[in-house]
Formats: structure tokens, sequence, C-alpha cells
């Protein structure tokens, strides 16, 4: 995961005296102390937690994605209990990874209650595994919830299983303890109640909690059983700042709980402001009058390039309309750009050109074009006319290829590099939190405009890799379980270093063909087509590839290792504003199977998403975990810094790095790369054209 250096701004989130104020769990998510409740962040909140309970040290990251969706990953160490014997991790102490969900199932409304469905440790090793059905209802500054759980949280047992009216098979909870595999315990088992109230002072930053859980002790992890002096549990959080949140609490009757939470919200946080963006040019009071054959080309271009970020590759002109081909480098939002491209446009030509296309290329593929009429865009720059009315009239079209006069062609400049500050983590394992940050040193070489070299130099600044003392048993070809191997063996790597080739091979069709050392563990050639026609909510592809394993140095040697591997993938768009991607194919162990991939996309381009991994391999094959599963999100770093960018910084939660399910991490994707053929993202932001 590469990351270049930015400050991470939190959002302002203040609560006014009165106003609800949902704060995190000890497990991660909205809820008490011990407790779930029904009620949801809103839609794009971000919370990192951590929290200690002795003898439990939990980590957490919940997002919402959705209004009514919650999801967590969870990190657990169970400190008095080792990982295993001395001799195969060492002092570790025992660690969990577990992924929760909850779904909001009625909304409060004025009578009734808001209700939820949870369950935590949901297709995890299943220590902490639980369900429960909660529901809340506010009165004035106190919010109250009661609720009735499986497993975990219901572990008291109050009473025989209402489901068992249904079948036998309720009435006793099957132990999945390090399966790692989806349960059949879900709702099974002798449940109990909980409860509680949230209660918000009229000081505004604290606010007090009080529950009474349904778990005994009696039952935990690792044969780990805990005193419990009193179901009741009494807490507070106090609201450091807009982001930070600290907890403490008094549990189970005689054990105090201390933790810390930074939230953000990339649907209401607003960007810094691009102070370091050269300023927008203004309109000419009027057209100029200099003749189209005797424009400065060169001097437009480079304007183009300077303020509106697009490295111009050719200029034309099709009756009233000048044509820009390009490759936009700078903005994130391609609605700011085409405005200030227009602006430039309309200073530097005569009257006779009513239209400004912008065609957006990426490697000479033409992706879309982007039309603005001139005249309805300088009244809505000028405040004469609505921002709708422009909307209406710009379009969006597939890239067409009729008559015109090439008046402009830029020779190209094929040496491009940049450094910036690299960072690889891994969370699992006994070993806990793995990192890495090094300087990165990349470049990139154009033969022709749709023919290039790319790579990558990595210097090792500081990392922990080195305390990576477990390697986990494999039933699988090491394709991915040799990670501490790579990440130590040497300080100076060469991550990729690679041949592409990209080519529009029809209207809606895409192919390239690359071949070099593709990442850092695999070196090869491949091939990827997609078919993704314009305007659509759907698209399909294709990738093949032969590949061999790098030597742990990351330089040029290869090792013994080859396989073929390669997917045939669907994307489409879901209801809610969701995407998914499904790809079924031959991974890097040989194994055959499918991923599933579900995200979210807001407004400003930040994307939650999570997958699934089911494949051949065997659950005894894989190891723990049975399958691959992890959370990701990805970040435009437009929305973390004072400079217009194009980056992402890209974070993902894999609960074990393991064998199974293991893909070629490809430096080049073609649905990435023809992303403007999706018009959604440049009209959810297009008053941006005016900035």
């Amino acid at each position: 995961m590469k990351l270049c250096i930015a400050a991470v701004l939190l959002v302002p989130c203040g609560v006014a005296h009165g106003d609800p104020r949902y704060t995190q769990s000890d497990f991660g998510g909205v809820g008490l102390l011990q407790t779930p409740t029904a009620r949801m962040a809103p839609a794009g909140e971000l919370s990192v937690n951590a929290n200690r309970t002795e003898p439990y040290s939990r980590y957490s990251f919940s997002a919402q994605p959705l209004d009514w969706l919650e999801g967590t990953f969870r990190y657990t160490a169970i400190t008095n209990r080792p990982y295993g014997p001395e001799s195969f991790s060492g002092s570790q102490s025992y660690k969990d990874k577990a992924v929760d969900a909850k779904v909001r199932l009625y909304e409060e409304s004025h009578w009734l209650p808001q209700v939820a469905l949870g369950m935590l440790d949901l297709g995890g090793t299943g220590l902490f595994s639980s369900e429960y059905l909660v529901a809340n209802k506010r009165y004035g500054e106190f919010d109250f919830s009661a609720g009735i759980a499986w497993g975990y949280l219901g572990s008291r047992g109050d009473f025989g299983n209402p489901l068992g009216a249904l079948s036998d098979r309720f009435n006793e909870r099957p132990t999945a303890e390090g399966s790692g595999n989806f349960s059949n315990g879900y709702f099974r088992g002798r449940p109990a109640l909980f409860g509680g109230v949230a209660y918000q002072t009229p000081w505004a930053p604290l606010s007090l909690k009080l529950e009474y859980e349904g778990n005994d002790y009696q039952n935990e992890p690792r044969n780990n059983h805990l005193r419990q002096d009193s179901p009741v549990n009494l807490g507070l959080v106090y609201k450091v700042a807009d982001s930070v949140d600290l907890s403490a609490a008094w549990e189970r009757g005689n054990t105090a709980m201390f933790g810390i939470t930074l939230h953000t919200n990339f649907v209401s946080r607003k960007a810094p402001v691009k102070t370091y963006d050269p300023p927008a040019p203004k309109l000419p009071a009027q057209a100029p009058s200099v003749a189209m054959d005797q424009v400065d080309w060169a001097a437009v271009s480079k304007r183009l390039q300077d303020n509106a970020g697009y490295n111009v590759q050719r200029i034309a002109q099709r009756g009233p309309e000048l044509l820009v081909y390009g490759e936009q480098q700078r903005y994130f939002y391609s609605a700011k750009a085409l405005g200030r491209a227009s602006r430039i446009l309309d200073d530097s030509v005569n009257d006779q050109i009513s239209w400004f296309t912008l065609v957006s290329e990426r490697y000479a593929m033409p992706i879309e074009e982007t039309s603005v009429p001139r005249e309805t865009f300088r009244e809505v720059v000028n405040q004469r006319e609505p921002l709708q009315t422009l909307h209406r009239q710009t379009e969006v079209n597939p890239p067409s290829a009729p008559a015109q006069t090439l008046l402009y062609t830029q020779a190209p400049k094929p040496l491009s590099y940049g450094v910036g500050l690299g960072y690889k983590q891994n969370v699992g394992g006994p070993d806990g939190l793995l990192y890495q940050i090094s300087a990165d040193l990349d470049a990139e070489y154009r033969f022709t405009r749709n023919t290039w070299w790319s790579g990558l130099l990595s210097v090792n600044l500081l990392n922990n890799y080195d305390g990576f003392t477990y390697d986990a048993p494999s039933g699988l070809p090491r394709v991915r379980t040799d990670l501490r191997k790579y990440m130590t063996s040497s300080d100076v790597t060469v991550p990729t270093f690679q041949l592409n080739h990209a080519v529009r091979l029809d209207q809606d069709l895409y192919g390239m063909v690359y071949g070099g050392l593709l990442e850092s563990m695999y070196a090869g050639v491949g091939s990827e087509v997609l078919y993704r026609p314009m305007g659509q909510r759907w698209a399909l592809g294709a990738d093949l590839n032969y590949v061999r394993q790098r030597g742990f140095e990351q330089d040029f040697s290869l090792r013994d290792y080859r396989t073929v591997t390669g997917h045939i993938t669907g994307y489409t768009d879901l209801p809610f504003n969701t995407q998914g991607a499904l790809s079924v194919g031959r991974y890097l162990a040989r194994d055959w199977g499918a991923t599933l991939d579900l995200s979210r996309e807001f407004n400003n381009g930040v994307r939650i998403g999570a997958w699934v991994t089911r494949t051949t391999a065997s659950k005894e094959a894989f190891g723990e975990g049975s399958f691959d599963k992890g959370l990701y999100l990805s970040i435009p770093f437009d929305e973390l810094m004072s400079l217009s960018t194009m980056r992402r910084a890209n974070l993902v939660w894999a609960p074990l790095t393991r064998d199974g399910g293991a893909r070629l991490n490809r430096a080049y994707s073609l649905h990435t790369m023809t992303d403007g053929r999706d018009s959604d993202l440049f009209y959810r932001n297009f008053e941006k054209i005016t900035e």
C-alpha cells in the first residue's frame, strides 16, 4: 500500500445539547459498553477504536457504508493466554480477528423503536461469535436499548431458545472455535436479555452509559473464565475534540475499562481549501479575434497543463467545436478540470467556436469526451444563469472520430518520475501489527503514447517485520505466507519493473499486455481485456497471467515456483449506491474459486468495501481462517490535502495472510483506467465546474 505524505484532517462533528450522539462500544460499532444498540452512525462515518478491559485489548475499525448497514473489523489480544507452545510462537499472546455486521430493520418513529439485527465474529474463528436483536427508543436526553442475544453476548442463557419451536437444532449451539468458517450455529443455544441507557448530560462533551449485559463470563474463549461481581456496567464518554472520544467504565463489577475512539465522516466533512492550486483563470470580457491558425497553441497547451492539469496530446477543430485530446494528471474531480480548461479555451479562441470538448485519454486510449456549450458556461460562471442550465446542456459521450482539422500536436515528454513515502502493513497472527515505512522512487518512460515502462525502487526506512516470528503452517504452495522473508531479506528492493502496452480495440473494448516484475513476489507476463459500454452500469473483463515466484530480495532473481492464474470478472452497479464485482478463476496456489467484492463509493470518491473468496482449497489446507476475506478503505488524497491530486490512499485490513484465494497484485487494471466511462462521479460533483 503506497501513501504520500499527508496530514489526515479529522472532521468536525460537534454536538449541540440535546442532539443524539452515538458512540462506540467496547467491541467497535455503535453501542453502549459490552452491549450493542440499534443506533447507526451517519453514512460515511469511520471510527478507529482501542480499549483495554483485563484480560482483553481490543482494536477495531468501524465503517458506515450505508444508513442502515454497519461493518466492523476487530482485532483482540487475549493477554493472559499464549498463542501456542513457546517453541511455536514465542511469548506472543493469543490474537483473534473478527468481522461484525449490523443491519437496521426499522427506523425509529414517534411510537415505535428503532430495531437492528447484528452478528459478531461473522465468518471468523467463532471465539466471540454472537447474534442479537435489539431495539432503541429515545426520550429527551435518554436513549434506552433492550435486546436478546445468542452466543457470546448471551452466554448467561437466561431461558430456552424461542426458536426451538421451529426446530430442535436451535436448542444446542455447536462450538466452532478456530474454524474461521461461516457457522451453522447462528441463533442457536440458550439466549439472554440485555439492555441499557445512554444519557447526554447538560455538559455537551460528556455522556453517561448504564447497561445490563447478558454475558456471565463463565464460557470465555480459551477456557479463560472470569469472575463477574455484577452484570451491570457503568461508563462515561468524554468528547475531547470533534474527532476524539475518551471512554472509561467499571465493568463486571470489578474491572476498569479505558478506551479511545478517533472518528471522521467523509460525507459531511469539508475537504481542505486548495490553497496550493493555481487560481482559476478569469474569463475575458469578450472573445479574442485572432484567427484559429494564428493561435499560439503551444502556449494554450502549456496553460492547459499548468492550470487545468491536462497533458495535451493534440488539439483539433470540428466545425464550431474545439477538441482537446489529453490525459488528466492533477484534478480528482473531472468537472473541476473541465471548468479550468473551458476558461483557458474561452480566453484563447475566437467566437467561431461555440463548443469546447475535452477527450479524456489514458495511455492514448480514448475513454470519453465531455462537451461544454461555451456561451452557457460563460453565463453560469458570471452568475447570469443557474448551474442547472449548464448541467442539462453538458454532454458526456463515447469518443468518436469524425472528420476534423488538426490544429496542434504536442511532442510527448517520455520520462516522468516521483518520490514519496511507502507504507505496508500486516494485521494478523500472533505478531500483532507489522508495518514498513519506505522511501519510494517511481518512474515511467513512454516509448509511444500507449507503450510504456514503469518501475518502483523502494528503500526501507523503518519496519518491525524482523520481529515476525510466526510462519503460519500451510497445506498449499507458499504463495503468500513467505511474507516475512520478502520483507526482511533486503533494505533496497524493486517491487515492480515492467513493460506495458494498452489499446482501445473497439468502441467499447479495451486490451492490455504486460510483462516483467509484476509485484513484490511475482514476475511474469499477462494480458487483460475489458468490455465496458459507455454510460452502462456493468462491464465484463478477463485477465490471464503466467507468473513465477521472485527471489526474497525482490531483485531480478527468480525461484522455482510457477503457475498460470487468471479470472473472468463481472462488474455491476447495485441498489443503494453500491457496486459489486464477481471474479471467477484460478488463483496463485493453483486453487479454483470465486471472489465477491462489494463496495460503496461516496460523492467525494471515498470508497468502503469488503471481499470474500472461496476456492477449492479445503479448510484443512487453507489453515486458520478457512477462506480469504477482508475490508478496505480507499481515500482520495484530494480529501486530505490543500493541493489537488489524483492519488489515493488504499488501506486494507485482511484478518490473515494465507495462501488460499491469493491473487496477483497487478499494477494496472483496465477497469480502473477506464473509470471515466462511468459519468456518475462527474455529475454528482458538477458544481465544481465553476471552481
